[in-house]
């Protein structure tokens, strides 16, 4: 599935992302749902496919609860996507569980023990950009009026 290169299914997709989150949040009372974010949504150049990538922020167990409860729900969320969403076709929802915050977590953590990111690192650029103020004094900057 293209990473929707054209500019009606980059709204459609963001349509559909911000209609799931609504019902996810406010519509559906499963509660293995509650606390699913929804992520990206991909759509087919033909509209009638979406991959949809959800975060939960417990653990292993409670996310795949929370995929069952969304293989439950899906028909309901199809509906109700169906009727908030005017297309010809309502798409087809296939739900995937996003990991590239955990992945994005791990790296960072492993940049951190090798010193290379993190709050340190960060700390360190902005304490030698601070330098003592005044960029004339530090040989930074000329003054193109000669003054």
């Amino acid at each position: 599935m293209a990473r929707t290169p054209f500019k009606r299914t980059a709204r459609v997709a963001s349509l559909i992302r911000q209609v799931l989150g609504e019902l996810l949040t406010f519509e559906v009372k499963d509660p293995r749902v509650q606390g699913a974010v929804v992520t990206e949504v991909e759509v087919t150049g033909d509209l009638r496919e979406a991959r949809i990538y959800l975060t939960h922020p417990g653990d292993e167990a409670e996310a795949d609860a929370m995929m069952r409860g969304l293989g439950k729900a899906s028909g309901y969320l199809r509906r109700e996507l169906g009727q908030r969403v005017r297309l010809r076709v309502t798409p087809s929802l296939d739900f995937r569980f996003d990991r590239s915050i955990e992945y994005g977590a791990r790296i960072e953590s492993k940049l951190r023990e090798l010193g290379l990111g993190g709050a340190d690192a960060e700390s360190e650029v902005e304490s030698g950009a601070e330098g003592g103020g005044d960029p004339e004094a530090d040989g930074g900057f000329d003054d193109p009026q000669g003054g």
